[in-house]
């Protein structure tokens, strides 16, 4: 994933990437589930894959990789930041997952292409989206029980839900990504919550991108791409 080289490139680009989103029904459950998230350290960022067993709810490897910033801040293209080390971290799993879920949004996004539908088209992997705040949309509250959800609505159109993880705790947005429809949404995102609000693939990624993030960039590979400067 080459950085874009300013930002009409980069418009063109989700573009391209959101005719290639299907929202299907996942079909044949997985046998592995990932979590990615990422963290921010000075000029870096500090990707984590955690691979679970499913059902079973089991941790069986993590991956992690840093990379340099190659794109500037801008609301909408979060995935141009952390995209390059995210699916860095994912393809050094030594086992391919067969659903990945994100912290972050899927197609409830003001461009339709949010971080998991992004990642999940480059990488053509199933992905799902499940932000602890929204990015678009209106709602009325679900319910205060675990697995009660309203639907999340934008421009006349469902783009996820909003889902209460546990009791009277606050929920989470969730949306498809890419190759899932919301029904797995839903599903895998409960399938994958245990005590936490967050799922148990995205909490352990967080923690370990935080981990090495207060220890900052050691003396691992690090890929470098310059970072633009765009007008603002």
């Amino acid at each position: 994933m080459n950085p874009p080289k300013d930002l009409k490139e980069a418009k063109e680009i989700q573009l391209r990437l959101k005719r290639k989103i299907r929202l299907i029904p996942l079909g044949k459950k997985p046998k592995f589930i990932a979590g990615v998230d990422a963290a921010f350290c000075g000029e870096y960022v500090i990707a984590a894959a955690c691979l679970y067993k499913y059902p079973e709810l089991v941790p069986v490897e993590d991956a992690y990789a840093i990379t340099k910033i190659s794109f500037p801040y801008i609301t909408g293209y979060l995935s141009f930041r952390e995209g390059p080390a995210i699916i860095k971290a994912v393809k050094k799993l030594k086992t391919k997952p067969d659903l990945v879920l994100f912290d972050g949004q899927g197609i409830a996004h003001p461009k339709g292409i949010g971080i998991a539908s992004h990642i999940g088209a480059l990488l053509d992997i199933p992905s799902i989206g499940c932000a602890k705040s929204r990015l678009i949309g209106d709602y009325k509250g679900p319910g205060k029980q675990k697995g009660q959800y309203a639907l999340l609505k934008y421009k006349n159109k469902t783009v996820g839900a909003v889902l209460r993880t546990r009791n009277d705790i606050r929920p989470v947005f969730v949306s498809p990504g890419h190759l899932t429809a919301l029904k797995d949404a839903l599903h895998y995102v409960l399938q994958c919550t245990g005590k936490f609000r967050i799922p148990e693939p995205i909490r352990r990624a967080d923690q370990i991108s935080k981990s090495y993030k207060s220890e900052g960039p050691r003396s691992i590979e690090v890929v470098s791409f310059p970072c633009p400067k765009f007008p603002s």
